[in-house]
């Protein structure tokens, strides 16, 4: 894994509907910082939300990471779907149901159009389960190419999502 001392503002989007999704979650965060290069920063509330797109399928609970990473994008990109494959992530199905699903959204000034990792994600500021927990650790963040988030969050009032303050996560130690 590629390391440097440049280090990149770095978000990541995480969410679960099979199986226990609130362990799914803990141990994709505790994994995530288990490896060099990635420095916590911050972790949003837990929200439940309706899936968009895909088949017929239970809600999911989601979260965002805000961190410091001094590894290579391709790198945290490897990284993610090892913990993704780790923890039985399968991809027969288009946005179908899964255990676990980790988006890279922005890695500070970083542009990628490589079809493997689009960085910015392309699809971030069209999505509340990302803009909303997001904008509770930053409300002030900007979404490179895409504006500021409490610009982006009318778009997305549509989708259905709900805090849940009954769950919590805990950051990595």
């Amino acid at each position: 894994m590629t390391t440097s001392t440049e280090k990149r503002h770095t978000v990541l989007s995480l969410g679960s509907n099979l199986g226990d999704r609130l362990d799914n979650l803990q141990e994709a965060i505790d994994t995530l910082f288990d490896a060099p290069g990635l420095d916590f920063i911050a972790l949003s509330p837990v929200y439940e939300t309706k899936p968009v797109g895909g088949p017929e399928q239970g809600d999911f609970l989601n979260v965002v990471i805000v961190a410091n990473s001094r590894v290579a994008p391709e790198s945290l990109l490897e990284r993610v779907l090892a913990i993704e494959d780790a923890m039985d992530r399968t991809r027969v199905v288009r946005w179908g149901p899964r255990t676990l699903d980790i988006d890279i959204v922005m890695m500070g000034d970083v542009t990628s159009d490589d079809p493997d990792l689009l960085l910015p994600h392309p699809r971030a500021g069209e999505r509340a389960f990302v803009l909303r927990p997001w904008c509770d650790l930053d409300p002030e963040a900007t979404l490179p190419g895409r504006g500021r988030l409490s610009d982006l969050l009318p778009s997305v009032a549509d989708q259905e999502l709900r805090r849940r303050d009954d769950l919590s996560l805990q950051p990595p130690a």
